[in-house]
């Protein structure tokens, strides 16, 4: 019988999903639509994360007049194309399943608008495996890095009185300092978007590089005296 209950939090784009082009290439092609400069390959990858109306002006340096239009652009090929084109990354299905199989807690904590993050979960059939789903407010982007903070909190509200021990998978820095706010670990995991420098630079001690390294260090949370025949 399960007596000690993780709540576990994941990130979506970059943890759970692969985008596949479709971030870094739906932004793009809105800046190209705009007549804007195109932004480099680096500054591509440090978009994905955080909210893209924050990483559309401080790091593309997009003019506040052409936000709203821009991001309107994107998501509209976001919906059309991006999201069929995403995938899982190998094995974090069977982790998500794994963990809800022993009787723990799933729900996703993402900085995308929680309704976009709701349909690309449908579009990858993956909805139905977790408790919740939360994410910015559909018409405004959680502010800065430290908009990963309230979403989390948010969660852990919604769940409250439900779970042991809590903890938040994520692959990049303001996943790290959003779960540090709410008393949190962050478990950063390899295959996304963050590097190693990233990682420690926030606070990290380890990184899940495969899915079955994820698994054994969410699951080493469990007490040991309560840890056999779990799974």
């Amino acid at each position: 019988m399960m007596n000690y209950r993780l709540l576990v939090l994941f990130d979506l784009d970059g943890t759970l999903v692969d985008p596949a082009g479709a971030i870094t290439g739906g932004i793009t092609a809105s800046l190209q639509a705009h007549g804007l400069p195109e932004a480099s390959e680096d500054q591509l990858r440090a978009m994905v994360g955080p909210p893209l109306v924050t990483s559309l002006r401080e790091i593309a340096g997009v003019p506040e007049q052409l936000l709203d239009p821009v991001i309107a652009h994107y998501r509209e090929g976001y919906r059309r194309h991006g999201m069929a084109g995403s995938r899982p990354y190998p094995g974090v299905i069977e982790v998500v399943e794994r963990l809800r199989a022993a009787g723990h807690l799933v729900a996703v904590a993402t900085q995308k608008p929680q309704g976009l993050a709701g349909e690309l979960l449908r579009v990858q059939q993956m909805d139905g495996l977790f408790e919740s789903i939360n994410g910015s407010p559909d018409e405004e982007q959680a502010p800065g890095p430290d908009g990963k903070t309230p979403i989390i909190a948010a969660a852990l509200a919604r769940h409250e009185g439900r779970y042991d021990d809590a903890v938040m998978v994520g692959d990049r820095s303001h996943d790290i300092s959003g779960a540090a706010a709410n008393g949190l670990d962050c478990i950063p995991v390899g295959w996304g978007f963050g590097s190693p420098e990233e990682f420690s630079a926030a606070g990290a001690t380890e990184t899940a590089e495969t899915a079955e390294a994820l698994l054994d260090l969410i699951l080493a949370r469990v007490p040991q005296e309560v840890r056999h025949g779990h799974l």
